[in-house]
C-alpha cells in the first residue's frame, strides 16, 4: 500500500471516529460485580452494569429447595470445589431470574461475579469464555429466558462450551440458564415418530436425542412450579410489608390479592410483587 493511499485511509478513519459512540468503560472486577456481554463482528465486549435491585434470598418464598441447591452449588464453585452448570426451568414468574439476582446480591462479597449473555449473543460465547479463562475471579455466565426455535443453530455454541470442546469451560466459569422449557428446544409430536420400544426399553430417535442432549449438559436441574394459594398469599404479605407497612396487610388486601391472581390467571412470585406494588401505591395515594 503506497503512502498516499495510507494517508487517505487514516484521514477517513479520523473523520469517521467523531461519529462513533464513546468507548464503553472497561469492566473493573474489583469494583463491578456484574456485566453484560455484547457480541460484535470482532468478537465481543463486556459492559459493566449496576445491580438491578437488592432482592435477597430471604425475599424469595416457596422455593426453599431450589434456593438451597443453587446456593450450595455456587458456594462450592467459589471455593474451587466441583460444581455443576445449572438449568432453572419451569413456570413463568416463579422466581428463576430473581433467584440468580439474589444469589449475586448475597455472594458478591464472597467473590461471585455475574455476566449476562442474551440468547442472540450466544454465538460469541466461546470468545467470552476464552477471555475469562485467565481471570483471577470466578464467574457465573448467565442466560435468562433461554429457548431456541427448531431451526435455530445458536444453541450449538452453548452446547459446545458446556461439554463439547476438548478443553471445556475453564474451572473459573459456570453457566446458569433460566427457561420455561425443560429441554430448551420446542418439542412436537412428530419428534417421537422415530422412537422405538426395544424389549421393555424406550429408545428415542435422533431428533429427540438431539434436543435432550443440550439440557443434559446442565448437571443441576431445578424445577419451578406455580404457587398454591397459601404460598402466594404469604408472598403477597411479605412484599406488602416490605413496600409499605405491616398493617397494610389485612383482610381487605388478602381478598384483593386473591382477586388479582384470579384475573391474571395464575399465582406466582411475580404476581405477588405486582399486587403489592398496586396495593401499597393505592394506599399511599389515599393517605395523602
Amino acid at each position: 500500500m503506497d503512502a498516499h493511499l495510507s494517508q487517505r485511509l487514516l484521514s477517513l478513519i479520523e473523520r469517521a471516529e467523531q461519529w462513533l459512540p464513546p468507548a464503553p468503560e472497561p469492566v473493573d472486577w474489583e469494583r463491578d460485580v456484574a456485566a453484560l456481554w455484547q457480541r460484535h463482528a470482532l468478537g465481543g465486549q463486556l459492559l459493566p452494569v449496576k445491580v438491578r435491585d437488592a432482592v435477597t434470598l430471604d425475599d424469595l418464598l416457596g422455593v426453599e429447595r431450589q434456593k438451597r441447591a443453587l446456593l450450595d452449588n455456587t458456594r462450592a464453585f467459589l471455593h474451587g470445589l466441583p460444581a455443576n452448570h445449572a438449568l432453572l426451568w419451569g413456570a413463568r414468574g416463579s422466581g428463576k431470574s430473581s433467584l440468580v439476582r439474589a444469589l449475586l446480591n448475597s455472594l458478591s462479597t464472597e467473590g461471585l461475579r455475574l455476566i449476562q449473555v442474551d440468547r442472540h449473543d450466544l454465538a460469541g460465547l466461546p470468545q467470552l469464555v476464552q477471555q475469562l479463562r485467565d481471570a483471577s475471579h470466578r464467574f457465573v455466565v448467565y442466560c435468562d429466558d433461554l429457548s431456541f426455535e427448531g431451526n435455530d443453530d445458536a444453541y450449538k455454541a452453548l452446547k459446545s462450551v458446556l461439554d463439547g470442546t476438548l478443553t471445556g469451560p475453564p474451572e473459573n466459569v459456570l453457566l446458569y440458564a433460566t427457561s420455561n422449557r425443560r429441554h430448551l428446544l420446542p418439542e412436537s409430536l412428530s419428534d417421537n415418530e422415530a422412537s422405538q420400544l426395544v424389549g421393555d426399553e424406550l429408545h428415542h430417535g435422533d431428533t429427540v436425542e438431539e434436543k435432550i442432549s443440550l439440557s443434559d449438559r446442565f448437571g443441576l436441574w431445578l424445577a419451578f412450579h406455580p404457587f398454591n394459594q397459601a404460598i402466594y398469599l404469604e408472598a403477597c404479605e411479605h412484599w406488602v410489608s416490605q413496600l409499605g407497612r405491616p398493617e397494610d396487610w389485612n383482610e381487605a388486601s388478602r381478598e384483593e390479592a386473591i382477586r388479582f391472581a384470579t384475573l391474571r390467571g395464575g399465582r406466582s412470585g411475580r404476581a405477588a410483587w405486582q399486587f403489592a406494588c398496586q396495593w401499597v401505591g393505592r394506599q399511599r395515594l389515599e393517605d395523602r
